[in-house]
Formats: structure tokens, C-alpha cells, sequence
């Protein structure tokens, strides 16, 4: 995490201002995306990751991606091995990782024809490519490089061979290791950003090892940034105006960890996977500081079993996963849900069925966050849309868990767990924290399953409270928690576990529409889509195009109005990155169209003809790809 307190509005230069590293005018830019790829080990993602703190520290809007390979340690110059990151850098307030990427870094061809081949990259797109392979000592990966490189310049890239390797082999023995600082000084150079900050980064990753370490990795930052000085023609500067509040740089996983630690909830139990491991990783660092205490398990069962009992105890308490993992842990959510036990449980969507793409993101599990159990079990369900929304969907998700005695899940997905963004510094509130646990005595015969009539809701029984002793189990039970198997009092007990997400829906808001609440056409996303379906509606609607958006934090239950803005459009439609059947498929018709999570969702409730459009490619969905499928749909 990256904190910044900035006290006053500062502009960066504009055309007329010359780099002070050459002496060279800057292009002014309104926005830029650049990308730093490279094998597995070499550092291209603390590379983009400094690069977006640096720029987000001198006032720019940013939003970071993680390139990850799909396998822990893929073979080195592969194509599907590209591990790096992708850095939008703005004048203004960026919510989302744009379109093509303008410029790149690679360290070597392959990783960068992986991205080619992914049509990630701009036409025309200027490649700063490592030259050493066109020496390399083996005349097939010599051959390749050539290969590549000319295929490229063919195909209008302007491509700028760079000897990286070369110049960090007369600072440091082993370049491999180096070579990302150098990369970053060139970075600061080209998009003319403070040495100093780099600096700063670089003591902050550095820090705890030998000075030597720090010193040598400065040496480099100071040696990209003067060869980029000296052999490049070209480079810019990006308007800025600095924040007049702290801000903190963070990726979605981090926020979650920091929504723990604010919510007061004092235990974390999980297992890894990816995408979801870095929030524990984070909380293990600090969480023991304020009390807290992460639990790794030994398989995602027991981690779901240990946060169940855990919160059972008095407190509630989160449990962290993946898609694969959420799997698992649905029947012990199961008990939580029979005992009404409170409990959060935050899965970060990535690539499926099964194994799937670990590293790929996708929003393939809301229904089974919603309907996943054997027999009738409401839990709520919530998405956040930003990484702001990460840290403060935590605390929410607390709140109702322990007033409404109910399972919360948090579906978020890689797209924002290993996004970076700025946003103000949350000032921390007492009414986050969870309340002391209640020992005092229970009322002379009140029953731990008391159920109020109206909401379902009934008081929780703690244990170690005088005269609240009783016997809990995943059997069906009554208001004495005693094992039922009578007819009524099973209907009875799964109506009021159902009364009590009606209770929390009259407690929402309706949500707001983004544009005008009249129109032409309404999209309906959630969760990660947010920051581009807006950009993309902001953009058609300067055309005078009558479309707006809604975005949805609650999925179940959903919020109230949703009816009534759906009927101020003629056309509406959801946008969501899990699969939807190709209406120009042959062989699919309205009869058989299988429709996208909210789509579904939304057509059922409300008995309206909602369309959707899906992606489901492993990355986030592009504002020129939503802008085109809007336009499209106002055509039918």
C-alpha cells in the first residue's frame, strides 16, 4: 500500500516545458496506457506497480492490471507466459484499464506476441524491445527474434530495440535481476515523472534488505532514465492536478484486508488460492497489530468450519476464497445459515468451471453465490463496483451479517483484486467496529430461536451468556433450537430464514442511474464492469445518444426501483463477463437462450424483456467493446 498526502492542486507541464533530463519538448497527452511484460522472476509487475504509484503520486489518475500466466513458473519465453503489468495513466480520474495499450516494454518476443495475438496492443503501438536475443548464442531463438521483429515493423509497430541486458550487465552481475529498475527509469523519463518518487518506491520494496541492494537497484533506475535521455526521440507529459486530501494506492485484495481490519472483525480464516491469497497475505502482516489473527487451514472446508465456529463464539468473522474453494465450503455455509450464524465470506471470482483460468477474471459464480446449497439457504450478496467499494463493502457486509444473523458473500473478481487505483483515505469511524460481545445475562424465557413474525429475525445467543445454554446442529430445529422433523415447523423455520432478506431489502435504497432517467436504452451491469460501462455511456451520451446505465451492489436481495427505472427506457440490457448464448448462433433460439447471470436474474422478477450481451476472454471488457455493443443494440 501506497499512502500520499498531497497539500495543495500542482499541474504538470504542459507542451512547452522541456524534460529536464534532454533538454527535449514533451508531447502533452490527455492519457496513456503502457505495459511492462516479461518472463516469470524478471520484475516487469513491481515494475508497473511502482510506475502507477509514482504517477499517482504526482497527481495523475491511474488504474493498474496484473499480467499473470496462468501457471506458477511457465517456461521462460513462452507466449502464454507474459507475466507483467498494464498501466493506464490519465489527466483525470481513471475507473477502469481503458482500451489498447499504446506503448510497451518487453523483455523478450515471445511474451510480447502473446499479447499481439491477444489483440491487447494499439495499431501502430511503439515497442520498446529488449535486443540481446538478436545475439543469443542458440540461432533458433536468434531466428525467432529476427523473425518476430520484422513481422512486427511489417505490421506498422514501431519498434525500438533497446540493450537492455547490456547496459545493466556493466552495473550489476546478474541483469535478470535488474533489469525492471532500468525499465522504470526509462518509464519516468518517457512520461517525464519525478526520479525522486521512484527513489522513494524503490527504498519502500527495498528497505529491509542490505543498502547494497538499494543502491544498485537506484544505480539502474538513474541508468534507464538517462539512456532514455540520450536514444529516445520521443516523450511525454500527462496534465495532473495533485489531490488536496491523503490518498492511498491499493489493489482491491488490499482494500478487502484493510475493510477487515476496519470493521473490527478479529479473525481471518482461509486457505490460498488464487486469486484471493494476496488479501490474506496482507492481513498476516498487520493484522496481529490491532488484534486480529488469520488462520490458514489446512483445506478450504476447515477454513469455512473454523470462521463459522469462530464467529459462533461471539464475533463475526470472514472467511477468503476463490471459485473452486467457495465450492467447497457451501455446505458448511449450509450450517451457518440453518444455525443463523453470522458470517462473511468474500470469493474472488476468477475463470471456471473447475480449475478453470486461475488467473483470469470472469463473473461466472453469482448464482451459485445465490442459489448454491441443497435446500432453501438466503444469504445475501453484494458486488462492489470499485476498489473504494472493496474497502467499505466489508464493513456493510459485517454490519448486516451480525444484525440480520445472516451469511454475507462478497463477489468481487480478479479484475479488481489485482487492479491498483487511488482513492481518499478512508477516516476510520467507531460505528465501523463491531460491538463488544454481549455476556449479559438472557431475559427469562427467551428462546434462541425466537422468531419475530414479521422480519424473521430473532435475538443471537452467545455463548457464555447466563441462561443462554443450548444445543445447536445443522438439524432442522424450533424456536428451542431442539431437532425438529415436524411438517409445520420446517416450513416454518425456512419461511422466516426468508423473511429476513425481505426485511434487509426495505432497508436499501434504490439505486442511482448514471445518465438521464428517461431513454433510449438502460444497461445493467455489476460488480468489476462499473468503471467501463460508465466510461463507455459518459462517451455516447456526449454524442447525444439516450442511453444510461445502472450498476447493481446488491444482488440478493435486490434493491427496490429497479421496476420502475427500467420503465422510463424502451430497450434494456445487462453487460457481464459470464456466458451468454450468440443469438447468431444457428441453433439457438428464444426457446433455448441461455442468458447471462443478471440477465436471468432481472427477466424473472420483473417479467421484462431484458437483452444481454457477455464476455467472457480472461480480461476486463474494453469501453470501445461496450460502446459497440450499445450502438449495435439501439440498431435492432
Amino acid at each position: 500500500m501506497n499512502q500520499m498526502t498531497i497539500q495543495k492542486p500542482v499541474s504538470k507541464a504542459g507542451n512547452k516545458t522541456q524534460s529536464p533530463a534532454s533538454g527535449k519538448t514533451p508531447l502533452r497527452l490527455k492519457e496513456h496506457i503502457v505495459e511492462i511484460i516479461s518472463d516469470s522472476g524478471e520484475g516487469a509487475q513491481k515494475c508497473g506497480q511502482s510506475l502507477g504509484s509514482i504517477a499517482a503520486q504526482m497527481g495523475n489518475g491511474i488504474w493498474t492490471t496484473e499480467i499473470i500466466p496462468a501457471e506458477i513458473r511457465p517456461p521462460a519465453r513462452s507466449v502464454a507466459g507474459a507475466s507483467g503489468n498494464r498501466i493506464r495513466i490519465g489527466s483525470g480520474y481513471i475507473t477502469n484499464g481503458g482500451d489498447e495499450t499504446d506503448l510497451v516494454v518487453a523483455f523478450n518476443e515471445q511474451v510480447l506476441m502473446g499479447r499481439v495475438r491477444a489483440k491487447e496492443l494499439k495499431p501502430g503501438c511503439t515497442i520498446l524491445l529488449e535486443s540481446m536475443w538478436r545475439e543469443h548464442k542458440d540461432r533458433k531463438i536468434v531466428d525467432s527474434y529476427v523473425e518476430t521483429h520484422d513481422r512486427l515493423v511489417a505490421a506498422g509497430y514501431k519498434v525500438i530495440e533497446i540493450p537492455m541486458e547490456q547496459v545493466c550487465r556493466t552495473m550489476v552481475a546478474d541483469a535478470k535481476r535488474g533489469k525492471n529498475m532500468f525499465a522504470l527509469g526509462m518509464l519516468c523519463y518517457i512520461y517525464s515523472l519525478e526520479v525522486k518518487l521512484a527513489i522513494d518506491q524503490i527504498v519502500l520494496a527495498f528497505g529491509k534488505k542490505d543498502q547494497s541492494v538499494v543502491d544498485a537497484n537506484i544505480m539502474l533506475l538513474e541508468a534507464g532514465q538517462k539512456w532514455a535521455a540520450a536514444n529516445l526521440d520521443f516523450c511525454y507529459t500527462i496534465p495532473a492536478t495533485r489531490a488536496t486530501e491523503p490518498q492511498i494506492v491499493v489493489n482491491g485484495n488490499t482494500a478487502l484486508a484493510l475493510g477487515v481490519l476496519g470493521s473490527g472483525m478479529e479473525i481471518c480464516a482461509m486457505y490460498p488460492i488464487t486469486p484471493a491469497t494476496s488479501a490474506s497475505h496482507y492481513l498476516s502482516e498487520v493484522f496481529e497489530k490491532v488484534g486480529g489473527m488469520v488462520h490458514q487451514a489446512e483445506d478450504e472446508i476447515a477454513a469455512c468450519a473454523f470462521a463459522i465456529g469462530a464467529s459462533y463464539a461471539g464475533k463475526c468473522t470472514i472467511t477468503i476464497t476463490s471459485g473452486p474453494g467457495y465450492s467447497l465450503k457451501q455446505e458448511a455455509i449450509g450450517l451457518a445459515v440453518m444455525g443463523e450464524i453470522p458470517l462473511v465470506v468474500v470469493n474472488v471470482m476468477r475463470g471456471g468451471p473447475s480449475t478453470g483460468q486461475p488467473t483470469k477474471m470472469e463473473q461466472g459464480d453469482l448464482m451459485t453465490a445465490i442459489f448454491g446449497s441443497h435446500g432453501d439457504a438466503p444469504k445475501v450478496v453484494m458486488a462492489p463496483g470499485t476498489i473504494e467499494e472493496c474497502f467499505y463493502s466489508i464493513i456493510t457486509a459485517r454490519k448486516i451479517a451480525e444484525t440480520f444473523n445472516m451469511v454475507v458473500v462478497i463477489l468481487t473478481d480478479s479484475g479488481l483484486a489485482t487492479s491498483q487505483q487511488p482513492f481518499p483515505r478512508p477516516n476510520f469511524s467507531e460505528s465501523w467496529m463491531a460491538p463488544p460481545i454481549d455476556q449479559s445475562p438472557v431475559p427469562k424465557g427467551a428462546k434462541p430461536y425466537d422468531w419475530d413474525d414479521t422480519t424473521g429475525l430473532a435475538r443471537r445467543f452467545i455463548p457464555g451468556q447466563p441462561g443462554g445454554m443450548h444445543t445447536l446442529t445443522g438439524l432442522a430445529h424450533d424456536r428451542d433450537s431442539h431437532v425438529a422433523y415436524d411438517a409445520d415447523i420446517n416450513e416454518q423455520t425456512l419461511r422466516f430464514r426468508s423473511l429476513k432478506l425481505a426485511a434487509l431489502q426495505k432497508t436499501l435504497k434504490p439505486p442511482t442511474v448514471f445518465g438521464a432517467a428517461r431513454g433510449d436504452l438502460l444497461v445493467i451491469g455489476w460488480g468489476s464492469t462499473k468503471g467501463a460501462i460508465e466510461e463507455a455511456v459518459e462517451g455516447v451520451r456526449a454524442e447525444g445518444y439516450g442511453i444510461s446505465s445502472l450498476h447493481l451492489q446488491f444482488l440478493q436481495p435486490l434493491p427496490p426501483g429497479i421496476k420502475e427505472i427500467m420503465q422510463g427506457f424502451k430497450k434494456v440490457m445487462t453487460i457481464e463477463s459470464n456466458w451468454s448464448d450468440r443469438p447468431e448462433d444457428k441453433i439457438i433460439d428464444e426457446n433455448n437462450r441461455r442468458y447471462s447471470s443478471v440477465a436471468i436474474l432481472l427477466r424473472s422478477r420483473y417479467l421484462v424483456d431484458i437483452d444481454c450481451w457477455s464476455e467472457v476472454r480472461g480480461q476486463p471488457i474494453k469501453p470501445s467493446t461496450i460502446r459497440r455493443v450499445m450502438l449495435k443494440q439501439l440498431q435492432k
